[in-house]
């Protein structure tokens, strides 16, 4: 009984101190486990971090990739470049806004504008839209002034007028080395934080001033890295980029710097328990001068830490209560060796259990970096066969152009030819019948047949340049005669009825081969749209009104939509199926009625297609 104890027999002090001595380094021994497993762990978080960072800044450089050589394509357009030399009226201006919101349909960009010399905004995709950009004056964006010294300008801002997120592209439009104005696309960036909300991760994109505006944390935008300077914060406001954000500093605080990038913590100093670090990597966007950061939890990674620090610690309280045991238990050998076996036991099947996790852990990360590298190849891949598909479609469309004009041509010139034959044949009969007046006659025809095929060749090259051809005065209702007897297997063919009211009395102003090639093309297309229909009739009406003779060209097909009425003349538009045409023929013949000082339109109507043909009317000579 401890009653009973004598002095000498009480536990001296002395024997303590190797047991304390052991417990201070188990202490120590766990604290050097904590501090590695910590850091064994931050590490694979920066790795894990850093292959998302790569990911997301090659989805970033692709989305800026994507619409980078849109503006410089745009400002090859020559209609942009006549636009801004003579605007015209309103009918120009509509239709230019109409042909950048086509644009910036398909491209799939927020905004596309055009801005004269000056700034100010003359065409906009959203001219229909509340709060338009037409007639609002950007001259104080850096992009325009980059575009007006010839180079692509870049920009992020807040849009002035829609109060969006948006990144710029601006290049100059040019005529020779002047420059008249610039046109800009507008891209969201938004998707860039709704795809990589859930990633785990947070991802911030700053600008050179270290402001962000890109961050999957809504409550981070337009907050800043680091306190601004005065003249900083003067010189964001003068470009009116963030227009009224506060700019505040983010509460960012940094703990540590390692290899792997920088623990920072956010947010004010908490009481203890302090939140866990942030794990902050970042990777510079040279082309868009921006920085990209990744932050990472190191939350996980501490629980981890503890949970084997606690996993070690019980280990060592297993082992100190089986030594324990053993000195207890010294008058049992047998009990005592169990015991130890089972201890040892104990101990190997932990191991095994963490070194199987470890390499689970290791196998699964090894995995996970060649999915993504993988992915990284595939997309690079994907972006290479689009571009070659691309190319591909281009020098199939430049082909089937030239073979369709080849095709053409050679028609038109087979029945010339065949006719020059016929005559050669007969005035060589007739030559040897002495008769030379019938003789002249024949080659009279040749050299009006062949000044017909000379003419035929020439008017394939309207599209590209004006035409040479001389105006005379014509009968219409000639013309028009001509160009049914042309028609007419067509016509056949497709089982129509052509009706022609043209009084004999007029006349017009215009060539005869290329006026006749306009009135051919209107019919060939009546005659295709009339082909599935159940009343197969087409109708041409004219009248003089004024100095001006009108001819209607009608069908009962089944028409044009309204909305095509305004691009029904560009080139390449067809409403017809694949294969059936390549949308040039009405785009050639309004440029060639353009030359001869007239104009051609679609006009809307109840039932069929109704083209309008004006005309100059001739002077009826005294």
């Amino acid at each position: 009984m401890i009653a009973d104890q004598t002095p000498s027999s009480r536990p001296h002090p002395a024997r303590h101190l190797p047991w304390l001595a052991l417990l201070a380094l188990v202490c120590v021994g766990l604290w050097g486990l904590a501090r590695w497993a910590y850091h064994d762990g931050v590490e694979r978080l920066a790795e894990q971090a850093r292959t998302d960072l790569d990911l997301y800044v090659v989805h970033l450089q692709g989305l800026l990739a994507k619409y980078e050589p849109l503006p410089e394509l745009l400002a090859t357009n020559p209609r942009l470049t006549e636009f801004l030399r003579a605007p015209g009226g309103r009918e120009s201006i509509v239709a230019l806004n109409r042909y950048l919101e086509t644009v910036n349909r398909i491209s799939d960009a927020t905004d596309t504008y055009l801005m004269d010399a000056e700034g100010l905004t003359i065409a906009a995709s959203n001219w229909n839209a509340e709060r338009p950009f037409v007639g609002r004056d950007f001259s104080f964006r850096p992009y325009f002034h980059d575009a007006m010294e010839g180079e692509l300008g870049r920009y992020f801002a807040l849009g002035t007028t829609s109060k969006r997120r948006g990144y710029y592209f601006a290049y100059p439009v040019r005529e020779g080395r002047e420059i008249l104005g610039a046109v800009v696309v507008k891209i969201d960036v938004t998707e860039a934080e709704r795809r990589w909300a859930k990633s785990g991760h947070i991802f911030l994109v700053t600008d050179p001033d270290g402001v962000i505006f890109i961050s999957t944390e809504p409550a981070q935008r337009f907050r800043t890295l680091h306190p601004l300077a005065p003249e900083v914060r003067r010189r964001i406001r003068a470009s009116n980029r963030y227009l009224d954000a506060a700019l505040e500093p983010l509460e960012l605080t940094v703990r540590d710097t390692t290899a792997d990038g920088a623990l920072v913590r956010l947010g004010p100093p908490a009481p203890w328990p302090e939140p866990s670090p942030y794990l902050l990597q970042s990777r510079a966007m040279q082309s868009a001068g921006w920085q990209v950061h990744v932050l990472s939890n190191t939350g996980a990674v501490m629980r981890d830490s503890l949970k084997l620090t606690a996993l070690a610690a019980a280990l060592l309280a297993v082992t100190a209560l089986g030594v324990a045991l053993l000195l207890q238990r010294q008058r049992s050998r047998r009990a005592h060796a169990a015991l130890t076996e089972r201890a040892r036991a104990t101990l190997e099947r932990i191991n095994l259990e963490l070194e199987a996790r470890v390499a689970n852990r290791t196998e699964e990360l090894t995995r996970t970096n060649r999915r993504l590298r993988a992915e990284i190849d595939e997309r690079l891949r994907a972006e290479q066969a689009l571009r070659e598909t691309q190319q591909a479609l281009i020098q199939s469309a430049k082909l089937a152009t030239l073979g369709q004009m080849s095709a053409s041509i050679n028609h038109e010139l087979n029945q010339p030819l065949a006719a020059i034959r016929t005559y050669a044949d007969n005035g060589r009969l007739l030559l040897a019948k002495e008769r030379h007046q019938e003789v002249a006659a024949n080659l009279g025809q040749i050299l009006a047949l062949t000044e017909r095929m000379a003419k035929i060749g020439s008017q394939f090259k309207l599209f590209a340049r004006k035409t040479s051809g001389e105006l005379t005065r014509l009968p219409l209702a000639a013309v028009i005669e001509s160009a049914t007897r042309i028609i007419a297997p067509m016509l056949a063919r497709c089982h129509g009825e052509l009706i022609a009211r043209v009084p004999d009395h007029l006349q017009v102003r215009a060539n005869d081969v290329l006026l006749q090639q306009v009135i051919v093309n209107l019919l060939g297309n009546a005659c295709q749209a009339i082909a599935e229909a159940e009343q197969r009739r087409i109708e041409i009406d004219a009248r003089q009104e004024g100095d001006t003779v009108v001819t209607w060209v009608r069908d009962t097909g089944p028409g044009i939509p309204e909305s095509d009425l305004a691009v029904i003349f560009e080139p390449f538009f067809t409403t017809k199926a694949a294969g059936d045409g390549l949308g040039l023929g009405l785009a050639i013949s309004s440029r060639i009625t353009t030359e001869m000082g007239g104009a051609l339109v679609a006009k809307p109507a109840r039932a069929g297609a109704c083209f309008e043909l004006r005309l100059s009317a001739a002077e009826t000579p005294e």
